[in-house]
């Protein structure tokens, strides 16, 4: 495996991890951007980099992943936050052959969960099952609902037809998907997905106990995205790891 020049693009809680676990992983972390006038003070440095990971904030990110592919830097976003502006991105990566790799949760844990809340979706929707989804994170979060909540409501409405949409709140119409919202300290991220029947109740839930998994999943990312061109998430990683 080689070893990696590493730019880390944010340096708050997240990015400390990352530099901690590329650290232990015998990457190099080559740059730290944390404001506009540090990209513009080190930006001949930037261009030195083998791989960008950008945990920042959903108002700079894009602008971040302009400045990685005008400078033919490969970068993994774990921002989120900013998916109404996916496609343009994906769009921009194709027409310039650029390498982007983007998740809404880089943990394994979580990403288990992501296939197994289709399946459970897809199921429930044949029954007479209404679902729940509920997030906590800590209260320094800037997005709400957090990105992976917004992705487990998508592939709900994606696969149960009694869903055409989702609201903050509980008692809301029913075919729209119920997200409870929650704040508060030295939480790390919790997400949980309730079916329930007369008969029973079915609860799909992850706990992160840190951010370690998260930034492992973002350090893995770069290694599998160094080298490569086109656009990536975390289903192709894990892929290919399966098939190995």
């Amino acid at each position: 495996m080689k070893k990696l020049n590493i730019c880390l693009i944010g340096y708050g809680r997240m990015g400390k991890e990352v530099e901690k676990i590329s650290i232990e992983r015998g990457h190099k972390i080559f740059l730290k951007l944390n404001s506009e006038q540090e990209w513009l003070t080190n930006i001949n440095e930037f261009m030195k980099s083998d791989v960008a990971i950008d945990f920042s904030s959903p108002n700079r990110v894009v602008d971040n992943i302009h400045k990685c592919f005008d400078g033919n830097i490969p970068v993994v976003v774990g921002t989120t936050g900013w998916y109404n502006q996916l496609n343009e991105v994906e769009n921009w990566c194709s027409e310039t052959n650029q390498s982007l790799f983007h998740a809404p949760n880089f943990s394994v844990g979580m990403n288990i969960v992501f296939e197994m809340n289709q399946l459970l979706a897809k199921f429930t929707a044949k029954y007479d099952y209404t679902l729940s989804l509920s997030e906590e994170h800590h209260i320094n979060k800037k997005d709400t609902p957090s990105g992976t909540a917004l992705e487990l409501a998508k592939e709900i409405i994606d696969q149960n037809h009694k869903y055409k949409g989702w609201k903050i709140g509980q008692h809301i119409d029913a075919d729209l998907l119920p997200i409870e919202v929650t704040r508060r300290e030295n939480v790390s991220g919790i997400h949980e997905i309730v079916a329930q029947s007369d008969e029973d109740i079915i609860i799909l839930r992850h706990e992160a106990r840190g951010l370690n998994g998260f930034a492992l999943g973002a350090v893995l990312a770069a290694e599998f995205l160094y080298g490569k061109k086109g656009i990536f998430t975390i289903k192709d990683l894990l892929h290919s790891v399966l098939n190995h």
